[in-house]
């Protein structure tokens, strides 16, 4: 009997390492489908369009809302970020299991909309460490800093929201892709599959 394909949603506070993780699972060839998120903020250095992110006019991001093209989206500190519906669609329809990140917000808007899917909470060690590797970054004004971290602690809050919690330690990333890997297993050994019917 075939697996079904999971919907996997992965959130975290700003800086906890998001990226890094999927970054490091397409490295290591993991079999899933990545949903790019569409954002509206500037390119920071290094990073790629279509590949770190999709980077699009507000007036597209509008656009995409009004046409009811968007999975969810959410304005965070001052951009619009929102994960595509059509591909999500696309990869789960051929039988691919799929992966997005979001931040809190659009986490739980997810979980009223598809409450099926496997939710993950990328945790910091601690939030003075997340504080630590925001300032390393450098990229936000320290307002900005403080504005993250009063946002952070709020969002570790929300962890009843998640069905995993995985720990984001600073050099052990590897640590938290087998963990994930280890979550995907578990999912597909249920003896109740979860059923994702997106509309």
């Amino acid at each position: 009997m075939p697996k079904k394909p999971l919907l996997i949603i992965l959130s975290g506070p700003s800086g906890v390492g998001k990226d890094a993780l999927l970054n490091r699972m397409k490295e290591l060839k993991y079999p899933l489908e990545y949903i790019t998120t569409l954002t509206t903020r500037s390119r920071r250095a290094g990073e790629r369009n279509y590949i770190d992110y999709h980077f699009i006019t507000p007036e597209k991001f509008q656009d995409m809302i009004k046409q009811g093209e968007l999975l969810e989206y959410a304005n965070v500190y001052g951009n619009w970020y929102g994960v595509p519906k059509q591909p999500v669609k696309q990869a789960l329809n051929s039988g691919r299991d799929t992966i997005a990140k979001v931040d809190i917000q659009g986490a739980a808007s997810i979980k009223k909309l598809v409450p099926q899917a496997v939710f993950i909470f990328l945790m910091p060690p601690s939030i003075e460490e997340l504080g630590i590797r925001l300032k390393k970054r450098h990229t936000e004004s320290s307002f900005d800093l403080k504005v993250r971290m009063q946002t952070a602690t709020k969002e570790v809050k929300q962890l009843s929201l998640f069905d995993y919690v995985v720990y984001s330690h600073w050099g052990e990333i590897d640590r938290a892709v087998a963990d994930i890997a280890a979550i995907i297993t578990a999912e597909k050994c249920r003896v109740t599959p979860r059923e994702i019917n997106l509309e």
